[in-house]
């Protein structure tokens, strides 16, 4: 397994600056990840300055809080992709999860899904905030709509994934796959996460974690 290709080389921090990016595609480049996860104001950047290799651009929608209408998420998205956007990690509306508005949450992912076409969607559920339940519930969801991923947090949360709660998600998303994201900074979190169903891992320990090293960042 090619650990390096099952990392989204990740920088979300508002204050992120043209530098902060050069520097993050410089390394993903250098170690070939799977995609780097950056805001949406840098997605055009990143896909002109990627084009030629075999890394992808992926990028956050209705980040961090999910609560921006489903039309604005939808925006996003086709803004998003227009820009050269290969992936879409959209966040649920966490406070309709919360209410158990199931159908708005499900219509909201659809929705999203449609606008991005053929890329690849991951939907954040944020389990910082859910309880075991309410993962399970939100993991079922998902798992009724065509997005292909699930992804456990933002990174702007309380906290970030667990073995168990990546366990919860993969049994109840009818086969969907995993992303892990948040406090994954040593190669033995790596492997924990993916030994409970991860088949991508969101950090920006990435060089950390190729170079056996622990990380300081989510």
């Amino acid at each position: 397994m090619n650990l390096n290709k099952l990392i989204d080389h990740t920088y979300l921090k508002a204050f992120g600056t043209k530098k902060d990016i050069d520097q993050l595609l410089e390394e993903a480049i250098k170690y070939d990840f799977k995609s780097v996860c950056v805001n949406p104001t840098f997605v055009k950047y990143c896909s002109e300055k990627l084009a030629g290799t075999d890394v992808l651009t992926c990028t956050v929608i209705g980040f961090p809080l999910g609560a921006n209408t489903t039309e604005t998420k939808v925006f996003e998205t086709l803004n998003a992709i227009n820009n050269g956007a290969d992936e879409i990690d959209m966040v649920i509306n966490i406070g309709k999860m919360k209410d158990k508005d199931y159908p708005y949450v499900e219509n909201e992912i659809n929705q999203v899904v449609k606008a991005a076409g053929d890329k690849l969607v991951k939907v954040i559920i944020e389990i910082c905030y859910l309880d075991e339940e309410e993962i399970k519930k939100a993991s079922e969801i998902v798992g009724r709509t065509k997005a292909v991923f699930i992804k456990t947090s933002t990174g702007f949360g309380t906290s970030g994934a667990t073995k168990e709660a990546v366990r919860i998600m993969k049994e109840f998303t009818n086969g969907k796959e995993v992303k892990a994201a948040g406090g994954v900074r040593t190669k033995a979190d790596l492997h924990d996460m993916i030994e409970a169903g991860a088949t991508r891992i969101g950090t920006s320990n990435g060089v950390s974690l190729m170079n056996d090293q622990e990380g300081s960042g989510y």
